[in-house]
């Protein structure tokens, strides 16, 4: 059986590095040559709308999934028109227009922020006339990683950061005051069947997610599996999907969502049963879906832009080290590590010195 992936960075690895094990073989499509999984299947280096490699990618792969949610939306179309592409093109084009997720969960029933769509340096200035401050200025496609958005907090900064926009098509939201981030990671399989992991806790910091706790019997638990549930039937979805969420005095409201597997939830590799990266592989295939239950507490740490020395990190108990296998470079996801421990405060040592060795390195 042969996957092929959209996409050949670090997610797309640690896909492959879960299902090598499973005697899946990968093939990949990236632009970029030097991608860092590359070197664990087959690959196809060009254009993500390229023709000839997409007739190739369809011709070789049982089925198709992708790493990452900016994928034109027309590709996975067309291999759909081929083979089996998992999750839809349904689900990745609601994903990728933030004014389109917006309005699919107002459909469901999904809380959000207060929201507006702004195409001009006018209207938006007339939506913030309900909007309020502060507020935050979004592009409508292409943001990930705190890119493409600005923090609105009076009129006298409108018209740069628009300008910083460049024209591009918008969305301005209220600034939610939250009393804490989280992410819900679920997984639905072809034949129907739906797994949830425990609560991600997050702490971002310049628009990049630093560091992730399972929250094992979280009171927001159930109330987030509401939410993501409706997202997976709406969709009719196949694979992991995260729903990124905040916390505001006891109920939860809509951040947004990624058709993938996600970032918070990394701790799932030695934290959980069964990692996100096997389960997304099995819900695809229409394998039976692997549990999710915790292992112990557990906790994911970012590495940006550079590396700690791999001895001083190992030095922390049941540490466990993931290397992407791509150069460090400012603002770059270059590692990350999990960490498990027997319980709270003991976990919170162990992050808390991981969250050291992050800071020496980190220079975003």
């Amino acid at each position: 059986m042969r996957v092929g992936v959209l996409g050949a960075g670090q997610l797309a690895r640690m896909i492959a590095l879960a299902g090598i094990p499973l005697g899946l073989d990968f093939i990949f499509l990236d632009p970029a040559a030097d991608a860092c999984a590359n070197r664990l299947g087959e690959s196809l280096v060009g254009d993500y709308n390229d023709p000839k490699l997409l007739a190739q990618l369809a011709e070789r792969a049982d089925v198709v999934t992708y790493e990452f949610e900016n994928v034109p939306a027309e590709v996975a179309e067309f291999l759909a028109s081929h083979t089996q592409v998992h999750p839809s093109p349904k689900a990745l084009a609601v994903a990728q227009d933030r004014l389109i997720e917006k309005t699919f969960f107002h459909d469901i029933d999904i809380p959000t922020p207060a929201y507006a769509a702004v195409d001009s340096l006018e209207s938006l200035k007339q939506a913030m006339a309900d909007i309020g401050y502060p507020a935050i200025l979004k592009s409508r496609t292409q943001g990930y990683d705190g890119k493409g958005q600005s923090m609105l907090k009076s009129a006298d900064e409108l018209s740069a950061a628009w300008e910083l926009l460049q024209g591009v098509p918008a969305v301005v939201e209220a600034f939610v005051p939250f009393n804490r981030e989280v992410s819900i990671i679920a997984v639905r399989s072809v034949s129907g069947e739906i797994v949830f992991y425990p609560l991600s806790e997050n702490l971002h910091r310049g628009g990049i997610l630093r560091v992730s706790e399972c929250r094992a019997d979280d009171a927001m638990q159930q109330q987030a599996e509401s939410y993501v549930s409706r997202l997976l039937e709406a969709l009719d979805y196949v694979g992991v999907l995260a729903l990124e969420l905040f916390e505001v005095d006891g109920k939860l409201v809509a951040n947004e969502f990624a058709p993938r597997v996600h970032n918070s939830g990394h701790w799932t590799i030695e934290g959980a049963e069964t990692s996100q990266f096997e389960n997304h592989l099995r819900a695809i295939l229409d394998l039976p879906l692997g549990s999710t239950a915790p292992v112990g507490q557990a906790a994911m740490v970012n590495f940006i832009g550079g590396l700690p020395k791999t001895e001083d990190l190992l030095k922390i108990p049941h540490a466990h080290l993931h290397l992407y296998d791509k150069s460090p470079r400012k603002g770059r996801k270059v590692a990350h590590a999990t960490v498990r421990a027997e319980h709270q405060q003991q976990l919170s040592e162990r992050v808390n010195n991981l969250i050291r060795l992050a800071d020496q390195v980190d220079d975003s």
